[in-house]
């Protein structure tokens, strides 16, 4: 059986097709925004209500304390699970979210080398020495393929890479995926003018900041959210962890908040456009659900 994903930009409306999907497939709903897998990181991550479920069993939502450092490999092994679990249960799994490098990973286009913690160590003291643009020098000058590939400000992304060369005597692009899953799966994206992106992510912050982002981050705080490596670098919540210590005002925050959106939104339009397996539909047709449907058949029949 198929695994169904739904990926694309930020505020496209994958949640809400992948819902719909899920009630006209007899399906189930896995999680593959990473920030999802946070417990508590609700308003600033738009996650889905149990009401906006309708019913729909979700997978790999609220599993990890905002303190835990999150993993590609540790979801790649967890995603696995559940989708092998709703496939022998005789149900389809809908892969939805926006984190292009946890959508690779549950279909099984990646394979993640090991990690030591004192290599990563040493080398994380020299992001923090150093910045991320002169280790992004160092990883240009031994594998210039992953130099390419990893954004010059990715420090996390970029001391991974630096650690796996170190550990395995081999680039980190030998690493990297080459879009061959290794299940079957149909993959659907949602494209969204920019212009309406843009307003749409606007509209977002606000209905954010007016449902209460301040106080659910005040209140992470008091669970570790500071210390969380991962989950405070979320979008909104890092922005207001800068307002709760002093160095921002509120508006201020607010404001970063949307154009660091906005700038997320379009590395993930380039991240999923180089994957040709992704079939493009527009979240402004009408007939949206009845696309989606279709292109699902139609990967399903024996003539392709």
């Amino acid at each position: 059986m198929h695994v169904v994903t739904v990926v694309g930009p930020t505020t496209a409306g994958k949640s809400s097709l992948a819902i719909e999907l899920a009630l006209a497939l007899d399906g189930e709903v896995v999680n593959a925004d990473s920030m999802q897998l946070y417990r508590g990181m609700d308003i600033g991550t738009a996650k889905v209500t149990v009401t906006e479920r309708r019913g729909v069993p979700h997978h790999l939502l609220d599993i990890w304390p905002v303190t835990y450092p999150a993993a590609a490999a540790e979801y790649q092994v967890m995603a696995r699970e559940v989708t092998e679990d709703i496939i022998a249960r005789g149900r389809v799994p809908i892969l939805a979210g926006g984190s292009g490098l946890y959508v690779r990973a549950a279909l099984g286009d990646l394979h993640f080398p090991a990690t030591d913690a004192a290599t990563r160590s040493r080398l994380e003291s020299w992001l923090a020495e150093q910045g991320a643009p002169a280790l992004h020098a160092r990883l240009a000058a031994v594998d210039p393929a992953a130099a390419a590939a990893i954004l010059a400000s990715n420090g996390r992304r970029i001391v991974r890479a630096l650690e796996v060369i170190e550990l395995t005597g081999q680039p980190f692009s030998a690493s990297m995926s080459t879009y061959d899953t290794s299940r079957p799966a149909i993959q659907l994206g949602l494209t969204v003018p920019r212009p309406v992106l843009d307003s749409r992510i606007a509209a977002r912050v606000d209905q954010m900041w007016a449902s209460g982002l301040e106080a659910e981050v005040r209140h992470l705080v008091s669970l570790g959210l500071r210390d969380g490596r991962t989950a405070s670098r979320a979008l909104g919540y890092q922005q207001l962890l800068r307002y709760l210590d002093g160095s921002c005002t509120l508006t201020a925050a607010r404001e970063e908040t949307v154009q660091a959106t906005k700038r997320f939104a379009r590395r993930q339009e380039s991240w999923f456009r180089r994957d040709p397996r992704i079939h493009w539909l527009d979240p402004s047709a009408g007939d949206l659900l009845s696309q989606a449907v279709d292109r699902i058949r139609a990967g399903r029949s024996p003539s392709r």
